[in-house]
């Protein structure tokens, strides 16, 4: 256990310990693993150079420079598993779960649809979000790369496309993009939503691909090893695949907020980052 409580050793899609010698550095699965994330990440191409976030004005592709130290201590999570690795302890213990398994709990972080989309082409993409009066319309407009799901009390038309695209009907309430993707992976879409109250703070961890949220209420302050950057509500942020982060709802109401990680779909879709510890610049 970390010193906040939070489990540093890999964890099934239950919230259960796996055996670590599975994740052994000397073991060839993990090696395999390790392989193919710091092969895929540390792919190079003009746009960040280093600098680890993306707002929705930053260029297609970024440059990632990662150091990947204390594996062993890393989550490792397949694509099949809908569990990711990152939440807050209050409400969901640490990590994000499945709808369905809510219950009565208010707070946390929530998966509310899992897409897989293939490649994505080489022109820029976006995140759409439509907002629909009802389940039936949104899903009657809903094109291959869409999804609908309800959260947060209302209706969603999630989709990954174009600058251009539009919906027939519903209601605009964002486009953020260009997402940071490579031509050549094929991706998958994880929808969540969060519920943090001020002070709530995310566990320290990196994902295979690009992550953006909208907030829709309260405000959001992202650490990475380049610096910090804050979110308040209507805003957005991007960040690539690989940096380490750390994510603290500030301000002085719920941060309520929807989230996209377009991961790579032959890797796991995030893994903890025992590597990096955050300098407390989110308060």
């Amino acid at each position: 256990m970390d010193v906040r409580g939070y489990p540093t050793g890999p964890i099934d899609a239950k919230g259960a310990f796996i055996p670590a010698a599975l994740f052994d550095d000397r073991s060839r699965p993990f090696a395999d693993l390790r392989q193919k994330w710091v092969g895929r990440l540390t792919k190079s191409s003009p746009g960040l150079r280093g600098r680890g976030i993306a707002m929705a004005r930053n260029q297609h592709r970024p440059r990632l420079g990662i150091r990947w130290l204390g594996m062993g201590a890393a989550v490792a999570m397949l694509a099949s598993v809908a569990v990711p690795v990152f939440g807050v302890e209050e409400g969901t213990r640490g990590i994000c779960v499945p709808i369905s398994e809510r219950g009565s709990r208010q707070l946390g972080c929530y998966i509310t649809a899992t897409q897989s989309l293939g490649r994505l082409g080489r022109a820029p993409v976006f995140w759409h979000l439509d907002r629909y009066p009802t389940r039936s319309a949104a899903e009657a407009v809903k094109t291959p790369n869409g999804t609908v799901v309800e959260s947060l009390g209302e209706t969603w038309l999630l989709t990954i496309a174009a600058a251009d695209w539009r919906p027939p009907g519903g209601e605009r309430v964002a486009r953020i993009g260009p997402l940071p993707i490579d031509v050549d992976t094929a991706y998958t879409a994880q929808y969540m939503e969060a519920v943090f109250t001020p002070g709530m703070k995310s566990v320290v961890h990196r994902h295979s691909g690009p992550e953006a949220w909208y907030n829709l209420s309260g405000e959001t302050c992202l650490e990475t090893p380049a610096g910090r950057r804050a979110a308040r509500p209507g805003e957005t942020v991007i960040i690539p695949g690989g940096p380490p982060m750390e994510l603290t709802a500030t301000g002085a109401e719920t941060r309520r907020a929807l989230v996209l990680v377009l991961h790579d779909s032959s890797m796991p879709y995030g893994m903890l980052a025992p590597d990096w510890k955050p300098k407390g610049l989110c308060r």
